[in-house]
Protein backbone atom coordinates (compact mmCIF):
# COMPACT_ATOMS: atom_id res chain seq x y z
CA UNK A 1 0.00 0.00 0.00
CA UNK A 2 1.32 3.42 -0.96
CA UNK A 3 0.92 6.32 1.50
CA UNK A 4 0.11 9.77 0.12
CA UNK A 5 -0.16 12.86 2.30
CA UNK A 6 -2.07 15.90 1.09
CA UNK A 7 -3.15 19.17 2.65
CA UNK A 8 -6.32 21.21 2.87
CA UNK A 9 -5.49 24.91 2.60
CA UNK A 10 -8.45 27.20 3.15
CA UNK A 11 -8.97 30.87 2.44
CA UNK A 12 -12.33 31.78 3.95
CA UNK A 13 -14.84 29.54 2.20
CA UNK A 14 -12.45 28.51 -0.58
CA UNK A 15 -10.03 25.60 -0.85
CA UNK A 16 -6.84 25.45 -2.90
CA UNK A 17 -6.96 22.67 -5.50
CA UNK A 18 -4.63 21.58 -8.28
CA UNK A 19 -6.22 20.92 -11.68
CA UNK A 20 -5.24 18.04 -13.97
CA UNK A 21 -6.53 16.44 -17.16
CA UNK A 22 -6.63 12.65 -17.12
CA UNK A 23 -7.97 10.89 -20.21
CA UNK A 24 -9.95 13.98 -21.18
CA UNK A 25 -11.43 14.43 -17.68
CA UNK A 26 -10.89 17.53 -15.57
CA UNK A 27 -9.70 16.24 -12.19
CA UNK A 28 -8.93 18.22 -9.05
CA UNK A 29 -6.57 17.18 -6.28
CA UNK A 30 -5.48 18.47 -2.92
CA UNK A 31 -1.83 19.59 -2.96
CA UNK A 32 0.48 16.85 -1.75
CA UNK A 33 2.84 14.19 -2.93
CA UNK A 34 4.86 11.11 -2.18
CA UNK A 35 7.34 10.76 0.68
CA UNK A 36 11.01 10.38 -0.24
CA UNK A 37 13.29 8.08 1.72
CA UNK A 38 12.69 8.42 5.46
CA UNK A 39 10.76 11.69 5.15
CA UNK A 40 7.82 12.22 7.53
CA UNK A 41 4.38 13.01 6.09
CA UNK A 42 4.59 16.57 7.42
CA UNK A 43 8.03 17.13 5.87
CA UNK A 44 6.75 15.67 2.61
CA UNK A 45 3.98 18.27 2.48
CA UNK A 46 6.30 21.15 3.35
CA UNK A 47 8.75 20.06 0.61
CA UNK A 48 6.11 19.29 -2.03
CA UNK A 49 4.31 22.62 -1.63
CA UNK A 50 7.60 24.51 -1.74
CA UNK A 51 8.70 22.66 -4.90
CA UNK A 52 5.37 22.56 -6.73
CA UNK A 53 3.64 25.76 -5.60
CA UNK A 54 6.37 28.06 -4.24
CA UNK A 55 4.67 28.10 -0.84
CA UNK A 56 5.99 27.89 2.67
CA UNK A 57 3.36 26.14 4.79
CA UNK A 58 2.80 24.81 8.26
CA UNK A 59 0.87 21.59 8.84
CA UNK A 60 -1.54 21.83 11.77
CA UNK A 61 -3.44 18.55 12.17
CA UNK A 62 -4.42 15.27 10.57
CA UNK A 63 -8.13 15.45 9.69
CA UNK A 64 -8.98 12.64 7.26
CA UNK A 65 -7.60 9.17 6.59
CA UNK A 66 -9.00 6.85 3.95
CA UNK A 67 -8.01 4.18 1.47
CA UNK A 68 -8.43 4.06 -2.28
CA UNK A 69 -8.32 0.46 -3.53
CA UNK A 70 -8.21 -0.47 -7.19
CA UNK A 71 -8.96 -4.20 -7.25
CA UNK A 72 -8.49 -4.48 -11.02
CA UNK A 73 -4.75 -3.72 -10.76
CA UNK A 74 -4.20 -4.72 -7.10
CA UNK A 75 -3.06 -1.24 -6.08
CA UNK A 76 -4.04 0.76 -3.04
CA UNK A 77 -3.21 4.12 -1.49
CA UNK A 78 -3.68 5.30 2.06
CA UNK A 79 -4.55 9.00 1.91
CA UNK A 80 -3.56 11.04 4.96
CA UNK A 81 -5.12 14.49 4.69
CA UNK A 82 -3.96 17.32 6.90
CA UNK A 83 -5.00 20.91 7.53
CA UNK A 84 -2.35 23.47 6.75
CA UNK A 85 -1.73 27.22 6.50
CA UNK A 86 0.32 29.30 4.13
CA UNK A 87 3.18 31.02 5.95
CA UNK A 88 4.55 32.84 2.91
CA UNK A 89 4.36 32.91 -0.85
CA UNK A 90 1.61 33.10 -3.42
CA UNK A 91 0.47 29.82 -5.02
CA UNK A 92 2.00 29.40 -8.48
CA UNK A 93 2.76 26.23 -10.39
CA UNK A 94 6.33 25.13 -10.97
CA UNK A 95 6.10 22.92 -14.09
CA UNK A 96 9.48 21.34 -13.30
CA UNK A 97 7.93 19.67 -10.25
CA UNK A 98 4.28 19.05 -11.17
CA UNK A 99 2.14 17.89 -14.07
CA UNK A 100 -0.80 20.00 -12.83
CA UNK A 101 -2.30 22.30 -15.45
CA UNK A 102 -3.52 24.93 -13.02
CA UNK A 103 -4.49 25.99 -9.52
CA UNK A 104 -7.90 27.14 -8.37
CA UNK A 105 -9.39 28.52 -5.19
CA UNK A 106 -12.69 26.64 -5.31
CA UNK A 107 -15.70 27.41 -3.09
CA UNK A 108 -15.91 24.59 -0.56
CA UNK A 109 -19.60 24.14 -1.37
CA UNK A 110 -18.65 23.18 -4.96
CA UNK A 111 -16.01 20.61 -3.98
CA UNK A 112 -18.65 17.89 -3.60
CA UNK A 113 -19.50 18.17 -7.32
CA UNK A 114 -15.93 18.00 -8.64
CA UNK A 115 -14.04 15.02 -9.97
CA UNK A 116 -11.47 14.78 -7.17
CA UNK A 117 -8.63 12.46 -6.35
CA UNK A 118 -9.01 11.36 -3.67
CA UNK A 119 -12.78 11.69 -3.78
CA UNK A 120 -13.19 13.59 -0.50
CA UNK A 121 -15.21 16.62 -1.57
CA UNK A 122 -18.15 15.66 0.65
CA UNK A 123 -15.91 15.63 3.73
CA UNK A 124 -14.28 19.03 3.24
CA UNK A 125 -17.17 21.08 4.66
CA UNK A 126 -17.12 19.09 7.90
CA UNK A 127 -13.35 19.56 8.10
CA UNK A 128 -13.78 23.31 7.74
CA UNK A 129 -16.42 23.33 10.46
CA UNK A 130 -14.18 21.34 12.85
CA UNK A 131 -10.95 23.29 12.22
CA UNK A 132 -10.50 24.23 15.85
CA UNK A 133 -10.59 20.57 16.86
CA UNK A 134 -7.80 18.09 16.21
CA UNK A 135 -10.20 15.23 15.60
CA UNK A 136 -8.92 12.47 13.35
CA UNK A 137 -11.56 11.15 11.00
CA UNK A 138 -11.10 7.69 9.54
CA UNK A 139 -13.40 7.53 6.54
CA UNK A 140 -12.56 3.97 5.45
CA UNK A 141 -12.53 3.03 1.80
CA UNK A 142 -13.00 6.02 -0.49
CA UNK A 143 -15.25 5.27 -3.44
CA UNK A 144 -13.05 6.47 -6.27
CA UNK A 145 -13.71 6.76 -9.97
CA UNK A 146 -10.60 6.01 -12.03
CA UNK A 147 -9.79 8.62 -14.68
Amino acid sequence: MQVRPSVIILDGDKILLMKYNYSGNEVFALPGGNPEGTETLEKTLVRELQEELNLSITVTSLVLVGEVIFHENSKSTLHCIFLGRILSGKPELNPEHTSALGLEWVPISKAIDLNMYPNVGKYIISVRDQQSQTKHLYIGQIQQKWF
